[in-house]
């Protein structure tokens, strides 16, 4: 199967013609060369909107507290995935399985930060911005837009770009850095007007003559890009028909064209599961994991998966206990997911207790920030030095 190209060229408009100027002066890639080189490292984040229920995605089945607090919500050992003799995926997690078995997938457990906040928008701005405390998280810009600022790489493409059509998430603001939304729209076209002599002289030439180059150079990206594309078969890729499914084969087509963004961003929003939670928590997890591990094995097959990391988080989890409506509330900690052929797979750091919680809560075991450090230090190679606890240990997330 070909890949889309006229649903791509469309979206490659979109970023190219609708954020004159200040990416087209920087994104342009004006020949084969660029478009091919294929260094550097990538990072795709899943923000997986809502607040994820950690302990029904990787469900400590052998935790005497499961069965205690989770009496609708149990989900049954027996059709479990089992990761361990004590821990097993959620039923809907096939793919992830798949993945772990591979060696291609890491979860850290226990993952949180000191006070947390259960407002949706609190602790996002604290996940998004790596600040926690007084700090006011707000006015900040984001822990991936810093680490682009910090690293300058310089290449002819965006710094991160968000693929969807949501307001673009405080992670990748920053002050030097640029981020743009790569929307879903499947209509759009790179329509060119003929350009015509102008008998205007002055400011308004000098604009006219800008707008036009700037139009061309535009043309000439979405060729080469074209071109590029068609050499590219998908033989070996099946995306789910979802929406996530979706931007990860547009991230994907991206990747596989030379584009030299380093950061991309997809959102999958659903996970505030206050009520009959079971149905709509299991159609997301297989979202998830299937638009993962279809967006690695495309990748592989192309010869680039020792260049891309996803890694999938949330605000925070879920409480223990089940609610009255068949869901459950907003709690503390929570597993992030780190998958690729660099990443070190299994099960990394401690296991929280269903049995030792804090006013109803998971105990965090794992400051978030630790995550980020390893993941800025050792996969993007950016030494800027996110600040993290002092009683930090290393995760030794990658295998690089």
């Amino acid at each position: 199967m070909k890949t889309n190209r006229r649903r791509f060229l469309g979206q490659s408009s979109a970023v190219l013609l609708g954020t004159l100027p200040s990416l087209v002066s920087r994104a342009v890639v004006a020949d084969d060369r660029a478009l091919t080189d294929h260094d550097g490292k990538i990072l795709v984040v899943i923000q997986m909107s809502g607040g994820n229920d950690g302990i029904n995605t990787i469900v400590p089945y052998a935790d005497e507290g499961y069965a205690k607090h989770r009496k609708k919500l149990r989900l049954p050992t027996d059709r479990l995935l089992k990761i361990d003799d004590s821990i097993g995926f959620h039923p809907s997690m096939r793919s992830a399985a798949d993945l772990l078995e591979q060696g291609k997938l890491g979860i850290v457990q226990g993952v949180g930060y000191p006070n947390p906040s259960r407002s949706h928008d609190t602790s996002m701005a604290i996940w998004h911005s790596a600040r926690v405390g007084g700090e006011d998280v707000l006015r900040s810009h984001g822990w991936l837009g810093r680490t682009m600022d910090a690293a300058r790489n310089q290449a002819d493409a965006p710094d991160m770009i968000l693929v969807g059509d949501e307001p673009q998430p405080l992670a990748i603001q920053s002050r030097r850095s640029t981020a743009v939304t790569l929307s879903d729209v499947t209509d759009l076209r790179l329509r060119v007007p003929q350009s015509e002599p102008s008998a205007h002289s002055g400011a308004a030439t000098s604009l006219t003559r800008f707008v036009e180059q700037t139009m061309q150079n535009a043309t000439a990206t979405a060729n080469v890009l074209e071109r590029n594309i068609e050499k590219e078969t998908d033989a070996s890729a099946k995306y789910p028909s979802t929406k996530l499914g979706q931007r990860m084969q547009t991230i994907s087509t991206m990747v596989k064209s030379g584009f030299q963004t380093p950061i991309y961003y997809a959102i999958q929003d659903g996970y505030d599961t206050h009520a009959a939670q079971l149905p709509s928590h299991s159609r997301l997890l297989r979202e998830f994991s299937d638009a993962t591990k279809a967006f690695l094995d495309d990748v592989e097959a192309s010869g680039l998966s020792d260049r891309v990391c996803v890694m999938g988080f949330s605000e925070f989890g879920r409480r223990v206990a089940e609610n009255n409506s068949e869901g459950t509330d907003h709690g503390t900690a929570g597993p992030v997911f780190l998958a690729g052929s660099q990443v070190r797979s299994g099960l990394i750091g401690p296991t929280p207790k269903l049995t030792d919680l804090v006013d109803g809560d998971l105990r965090m075991t794992t400051d978030f920030r630790n995550v980020y450090q390893e993941v800025e230090r050792d996969w993007l190679g950016c030494k800027q030095g996110l600040q993290t606890p002092e009683s930090a240990s290393s995760l030794m997330l990658f295998d690089v």
